[in-house]
């Protein structure tokens, strides 16, 4: 089905990008692109959302049932390959999320809101799985590797044009046409597929792989109560629906240890494990890059900034992860640990300085405040980029034998569900400190301290546990 390429050794990019491998490249790279673009256009114009139609206090939410349902949808997409072919099943992905933009943009309030972004997280998450799924079935061997450089690139930009388009939109009064601005996206691509992805007879026959809908169920639970906890008025509700949230969690852990379809590999669920530490710290790091998704609200309603600059201004904390991870990556061996070590720290310091200069609505007055806040926004992303190739690898090589794939593979659910519970969670902290009571400049500005400083204590603990993997892998070198 994919156009032949002589060998792993003559294989280039002018492969991957001509001729019907092109079509394939953009169709692949393009779901990626269209789910990325989403969660950044979304991002930016939310404050002129909640201006328009309400629900400041549903405000995480958006974030939240976006992710969680992704999660479902990534979980879906092999079983999807296998019963439908991989054109049936993005097509069948590009319809769900076509559907989920159109209830966005006809929301005539917050709760269709919320209806139109949990079924945009389905399609995205569907498409964002299929688009590396798919790359071993549409091309040759030789081009894997550049196939998924290309495909990752997109969430680079995603950080250009998503607050662009969205920004755009916003400040003329017209965001519900940023939604409506992705339907023609989703339409070319699904013309690509319909005559360049082949159908259910380019997948090896094969029985359909088990899917693990207890763990799956549970995972949804436990984010929805922590979630269902930032509605509450009082310190007593929040605490319960936190504990539910914790304690649901622990029951995926013991559910999923004894599913025969696991959702996590051995050694998951115990930070006293290399793996599961490993999986701690890098829930913790999601954690800290979680709180962009209050920035432009504190920026449009603190600092009087407009959706774009607002916008832009977010971005930098993705971009200051693409800037470390990329030279990052080439570090090895004693190396990369320090950089692993240096990675929380820096995250922590720059939380802190956001947590002090956020509530300031004096410090983007002049052009050292904006230089000086634009460094802290990329400092959290940046200490995060420094790490996060080195602690994939060390992630590959904590699998247990013949978990390997099932390793690789859970680390997306991991993320996405560390993204999940720190945005329910980020809701919980913003509104108890009076997001929508007293709400307005005041009510932003505490919420701003408490999410900035509350989330601080992730780079702390991430410190503490890091510490403790350095010591067992020693401690295994030297046995």
């Amino acid at each position: 089905m994919s156009a032949s390429v002589p060998t792993d050794t003559q294989a280039s990019w002018a492969d991957l990008l001509q001729g019907a491998n092109a079509l394939r490249s953009i169709a692949l790279a393009g779901g990626v692109a269209l789910h990325a673009i989403n969660v950044y256009i979304v991002t930016t114009i939310l404050p002129s959302v909640i201006r328009d139609i309400g629900g400041l206090e549903y405000y995480a939410w958006n974030t939240t049932l976006f992710v969680v349902t992704s999660i479902v949808g990534s979980a879906l997409s092999a079983r999807l390959i296998e019963t439908l072919g991989p054109r049936a099943a993005y097509l069948l992905a590009v319809a769900v999320f076509t559907a989920g933009s159109v209830i966005c943009a006809c929301a005539p309030s917050m709760p269709v809101m919320l209806v139109g972004r949990s079924v945009q997280g389905l399609g995205g998450g569907i498409l964002f799985a299929l688009s590396y799924a798919l790359i071993r079935l549409v091309f040759d061997a030789a081009l894997w590797s550049r196939a998924m450089a290309l495909v990752s690139g997109m969430w680079g930009v995603a950080t250009l044009c998503g607050p662009a388009i969205g920004g755009v939109f916003a400040q003329t009064g017209q965001w519900r046409l940023a939604f409506w601005a992705l339907l023609p996206v989703a339409a070319a691509l699904a013309l690509i597929v319909t005559f360049k992805v082949g159908g259910r007879e380019s997948v090896p026959r094969a029985a359909p792989s088990p899917l693990p809908l207890g763990t799956l169920g549970l995972l949804v639970a436990s984010v929805l109560a922590v979630t269902l906890a930032s509605l509450s008025t009082g310190l007593g509700g929040n605490l319960l629906g936190i504990g539910a949230g914790l304690a649901v969690a622990v029951l995926i852990a013991v559910v999923d240890t004894r599913a025969s379809k696991r959702l996590l590999p051995t050694g998951a669920y115990s930070i006293r494990a290399p793996l599961g530490a490993l999986y701690a710290v890098m829930c913790l790091m999601v954690a800290a890059i979680t709180t962009e998704i209050f920035v432009p609200y504190f920026l449009q309603v603190i600092h009087g900034l407009s959706p774009l600059a607002a916008g832009y201004m977010t971005a930098a904390m993705a971009a200051g992860w693409t800037l470390a991870a990329l030279p990052s990556a080439t570090r090895s061996g004693p190396a990369a640990n320090r950089l692993i070590r240096v990675s929380p720290v820096v995250i922590l310091a720059s939380l802190i300085a956001l947590a002090l200069m956020t509530p300031d609505a004096a410090i983007l007055t002049s052009t050292a405040g904006v230089v000086g806040y634009v460094i802290a926004l990329a400092g959290v992303g940046f200490g995060i980029g420094l790490a996060w190739p080195h602690l994939l690898t060390k992630v590959f090589s904590a699998a247990a034998k013949g978990e390997e794939t099932l390793t690789s593979a859970s680390i997306t659910t991991v993320q996405l569900y560390s993204a999940a519970v720190t945005a329910a969670l980020a809701g919980v902290i913003t509104n108890s400190a009076g997001l929508v009571d007293p709400g307005g400049v005041a009510g932003a500005q505490a919420a701003a301290r408490w999410l900035f400083a509350a989330f601080a204590v992730a780079p702390a603990l991430a410190l503490f546990l890091l510490a403790r993997v350095t010591r067992t892998q020693q401690g295994a070198t030297q046995a």
